[in-house]
């Protein structure tokens, strides 16, 4: 069984990686995957080891940690 990739979100990091925010199935289960692509020498993003893969159980974790990220960084 294969493994897909549905991109939900992007931004640039700097002038040659990107985030990309996306849902995958690896063997049947799905994943949020947050992960930074770089641009390879043929000017196209390829995935770096540099992410994370969470089950989406762990959406309102994920939620909560970025609420806090927000208030901390404006205290």
């Amino acid at each position: 069984m294969g493994e897909e990739n549905q991109m939900v979100y992007s931004f640039q990091k700097n002038a040659l990686e990107e985030i990309r925010v996306s849902i995958s199935t690896f063997k049947g289960r799905k994943y949020l995957d947050i992960r930074v692509f770089y641009q390879g020498d043929d000017g196209e993003y390829k995935p770096s080891k540099k992410g994370v893969a969470l089950s989406p159980e762990l959406l309102p974790e994920l939620e909560t940690a970025i609420q806090k990220l927000k208030e901390a960084l404006h205290e």
